[in-house]
This record gives structure tokens, sequence and C-alpha cells, in this order.
């Protein structure tokens, strides 16, 4: 578009112009998104959709560490911090932070700093630090990329959990396994894009998972990790001759009965579900046949552990493994098997030490796992938490929770591992290098998988939804991409 001369063009005149060529940009990109949704078939709702641009990512296994471990105990090594245990906080760094939106990261706490009781060491070729608390994850250093200046809206679980999930902390939103699977739909016709693992869910429930506005199909399946993987999914001997011929039959009623209720997207997810259940009846029994693995790989994963709940999650770990060899797009897993997850706010040690005893090596053997099949590279695993925990004691030697600055880590998928990026003052408690927000997390996130953030959208009332918000200002973390 000619703008003219900028003198012979009155200023607000040249702006207005400018910014409708911004504009004009912005509405191609939306135009393009909603011309890939009106091809997409509602009975078939997770056909394969190609990326947007080229993807380094294939799949996302999500570990998410319910309730907010320590970052100072776990992954963020300060030195400092262990030679101030026991004084007050340092007063320029208790105003930093009260000059912040995170002051009311002192309430409940102590003003007694408590260094990690925890041994540290550095670890691989990349010397990144790793705490004793983790020995297994810590000889997969290297493949591990750090994001050590993570910041969460709320210091609340339900809230902060909501907002890592969905991009908002009010419940309500769509959960980003859904937003993954709407906009890219899922590559094995016989299992669920999108799928859960866990004994216990996270704290604020469903909704931190469900699909909230998008269309019903995009909902996440639950499958068991023991037993079967889906309750009452074969039929009685009984019935199982003629169990086609009944689905026909259901079939081309709920076709007859969705056709006289047009735009009633419900009754499309209901129909699909039908058949995706019919399908699901053998490939669901096979991903979940982990006793087809070697012995050897299922002890490595921890299934021969002295410790049950660490047998629980390696089963869970492994189960991740199949299924996103088998084409399915998402899984989310839970590590938490009771109502208290790492939500140490006393007695750190007899909270995290079991936990990490419980997640650490069926993590760790995941990682290699992947790596040995040739996996990792296509999959992005995610290990994170609502928020972290502070540096100052509260209570009996437990923490508080800590928004201002905690810590996550990704590994393949694109990411560059053995990396480090961001960091926390030098006690650990705010973010004082590159502060991440959780929508460039996501931005990041969908960017590893080919889609753009500003295009991936749905519109709900005549509002336009995006997992990264609708007031911008999200930026693809570049610096962490392979």
């Amino acid at each position: 578009m000619f703008l003219g001369p900028p003198h012979h063009t009155p200023r607000r005149e040249f702006l207005g112009r400018l910014g409708a060529g911004f504009g004009s940009v912005a509405l191609s990109a939306l135009a393009a998104w909603e011309a890939r949704a009106e091809t997409r078939d509602p009975l078939n709702p997770f056909a394969p959709r190609p990326p947007e641009r080229p993807a380094r990512a294939r799949s996302v296994i999500f570990l998410f560490m319910v309730g907010g471990p320590s970052q100072v105990d776990t992954f963020d090594y300060k030195p400092e911090l262990q030679r101030l245990h026991g004084q007050k906080v340092p007063e320029s760094i208790r105003k930093a932070v009260e000059s912040t939106r995170f002051a009311n990261v002192f309430h409940g706490c102590k003003d007694e700093l408590m260094g990690s009781p925890y041994a540290w060491s550095q670890r691989g070729d990349s010397g990144l630090w790793v705490s004793e608390l983790m020995p297994h994850v810590g000889r997969q250093v290297d493949d591990l990329c750090f994001l050590h200046s993570v910041q969460a809206d709320s210091n609340n679980h339900a809230p902060a959990s909501y907002q890592l999930h969905t991009g908002d902390i009010r419940p309500g939103k769509a959960s980003l396994g859904s937003w993954v699977t709407y906009g890219l739909g899922s590559e094995n016709r016989d299992l669920p894009g999108y799928v859960m693992l866990f004994d216990a869910g996270p704290l604020g429930g469903a909704a931190n998972y469900a699909n909230g506005f998008l269309p019903a199909a995009f909902q996440p399946t639950r499958l068991r990790d023991a037993g079967t993987p889906v309750l009452d999914l074969l039929p009685p001997d009984a019935f199982a001759a003629g169990q086609w011929q009944s689905l026909d039959l259901i079939r081309d009623l709920n076709l007859s009965h969705r056709d006289a209720r047009p735009g009633v997207t419900e009754l499309d997810a209901r129909i699909a579900s039908y058949e995706l259940a019919y399908r699901m009846q053998s490939a669901a029994l096979d991903v979940g046949d982990v006793e087809r693995e070697s012995e050897g790989l299922r002890r490595e994963y921890g299934f021969e552990h002295a410790d049950p709940r660490t047998r629980s999650f390696a089963r869970k770990c492994l189960l991740s493994r199949r299924l996103v060899e088998r084409g399915v797009r998402f899984v989310q897993v839970y590590d938490m098997p009771d109502k208290d997850g790492w939500d140490a706010h006393a007695k750190l040690t007899d909270n995290h030490t079991p936990r990490a005893r419980w997640t650490d090596q069926p993590v760790a053997a995941l990682l290699s796992d992947l790596r040995q099949r040739g996996l990792l590279e296509e999959t992005l695993v995610i290990w994170a938490s609502e928020f972290g925990r502070t540096p100052m004691m509260q209570g009996d030697q437990g923490r508080q929770h800590n928004a201002a600055g905690f810590t996550l880590w990704m590994a393949g998928g694109g990411v560059r591992a053995g990396l480090r990026m961001g960091a926390t003052d030098e006690i650990g408690l705010m973010a004082v290098q590159d502060p991440i927000q959780i929508k460039d997390l996501h931005a990041t996130i969908l960017a590893l998988l080919g889609l753009q953030h500003e295009a991936l959208h749905y519109t709900v009332s005549g509002r336009l939804e995006r997992l990264t918000g609708i007031a911008g200002g999200a930026r693809v973390l570049t610096e962490v991409m392979g």
C-alpha cells in the first residue's frame, strides 16, 4: 500500500494507514485459520492437520508435578542461599520484590532464609547443577533445557494451575492439550488425540484439563495405567458378534437426529466418540499392554521398585511413550497420588524426598527410552508445576508458595539441550534475568509444534479466544529453540 511522502500526508492519516496495514496482516492470518477450521470434518475431528510452519515436535508429553516443587531444592542451585542460611532476607532483595506485583510472596513466611538440605553437584558435559533429590534425571541433564525465570500470576494453587494449563487464572478456558489437538489433530485414528494419566487429579479439578469452549470432541480421554486402559471397553461375549451392525444402526439414527439440529457440536462429538470407542477396543488394549516391553526396560522405568508409588508412576511414563509412539498428539501426566502433592509448607524433606523417589527414576527412563528409539527429537517433554517455593522458611522447616520465579525444564522436540535460560536472584526468590510469563511458554510450545499462537483461535459468542490471550504480548522463546 502506497502511503505517499510523509510531508504530503497528515501525521494522523499516515499513522492510521500504517495501522490498517498491520491490521490487514493480522486479518489475513485469522482468515487463513478460519479456512483451515472450515475444512474440519466434525465426525473425524482428530484427522491429522498439517502445521502452519515447519514443526520441530510432533507430540507432547507434559509431566505436571502437582503442588509446587521447590526450585532451590531441585534444579536452581543458590550457593548464596546456603551461605545465608538462618539469616534475614537481604534488604535489597526484599525492597526489590516488594516493589513488584509479587510482594505477597512474603506472607506466611518467617524472615529467615533456609538453605537447601540437599547436596548439589554439576552433572553431565553441560555442568548443570542438580540436587541429590534427582540423581536419575541428573544423568540425563545434557538433554534438558532449563527455564529458571518462570513467573505466574497467582500464588494460589488452583488459579496458578489453571494458568499453566489454560493460559488464564480463571476456570472455564480450553486447556493446552485441547488447543494442540484442535490445531493439529492426531496421527492415530484408533486412539484419542489427547490422553490423561493420573491417580488423583490436579488441584482445581477438571477445569485444568478440559476443552472449555472448544468443541466437545477436544476434551481429553483418561486412560488407566493399570489393567484395562478404559473400563467397559469390550462388550459382553453375547453381543460381540453383532456389535458392528448395532453401531451402524446407531450411527444412522444419530446422524438423522444431528441433521435436524444443525450447529450442536456436542452431537458430532458424541457420534465420533462412539466410533472411536469401537476402534479403541483393540488399539487401547494393545497400547496398555506394557508387559510386552522387555523386563530390562521395565526395570529401568522402576517396575520392580520397592515403593508402589514409584511403580505406579513408572507405568504412566512407559504408557506415555507407547502412546506418542503410536501417534497420540498430547499426553498429560500427573504425579499426584494423594491430596498434598509437593505442597511442603512444613517438613520439606518429609514431603520432597518421597515425591522425588516416586518420579525421578521413571522420568529419567522415559527420556532415555525416547532417545534410544529416535523419538525424543520429535517429542517435546515438559516437566513443570504451577509455581515454585520460597527460599524463606515457613512453619517447621517448610517453604511457602512462590510465583515470582521458579524453574521448569523441557527436553526433545526441537529445544536446545544443555541450556539454562533466565535466572532468579542470588537467593532464588524472584526472576531477575529474562522473566518468562506463562503465555511465553505456551507460545513457544505451539511454535515448536508448528502453530502460530496469534492465529490459533476460536470464536466464542463473537469474541476471539486464544491460548496466549487476546491482549497480545506473548513472545516465542527463540533462545530455547535449536
